[in-house]
């Protein structure tokens, strides 16, 4: 039924909890492929004494060791799906969170998203916002959404 689940995570253990699910759903549905996909988004760097801006090459290097760092966490988190024979691919984007997951989704052919949503509420989720609600909202397949045991429920 479905050929390819996209797996959005942030970094965060929360955003984990759902592979499992994925696990499930790939072995249960045969999908041939699984993608792990985080997003790093440009730094924004605020604060009078930043006034005259940052170097260029500074700002590019830090960017990097972002690119770098979220690198390393998708491949531990691709062989955690390895011992349920899960040989999931691992993809770095850089740029707007909703829109590069759009960007990926069009791109790559996703028929099933599988997102943790952190249960953020009130004033919290109107500051941070909800990625998994905006996905939720703007996909134009199905989303599995799954809320970690301890979160907040709104």
């Amino acid at each position: 039924m479905y050929k390819h689940i996209m797996v959005p995570l942030d970094g965060s253990e929360l955003a984990e909890c759902v592979l499992p699910h994925v696990v499930t759903i790939a072995k249960g549905c045969q999908v041939p492929k699984v993608s792990l996909v985080r997003v790093v988004t440009p730094l924004k760097i605020y604060g009078p004494e930043l006034s005259g801006g940052v170097d260029p090459v500074v700002l590019q290097r830090l960017e990097d060791e972002n690119i770098a760092l979220a690198r390393t966490y998708m491949e531990k988190a691709a062989k955690k799906l390895k011992p349920d024979g899960i040989d999931a691919h691992t993809e770095v984007i850089y740029g707007g969170v909703l829109e590069a997951l759009t960007d990926f989704i069009d791109k790559n052919k996703v028929d099933l998203i599988v997102i943790a949503t952190h249960g953020r509420s009130g004033i919290s989720r109107w500051v941070w916002g909800s990625v998994a609600d905006r996905i939720l909202r703007s996909a134009k397949m199905p989303v599995v959404m799954v809320r970690p045991q301890g979160c907040e429920t709104g």
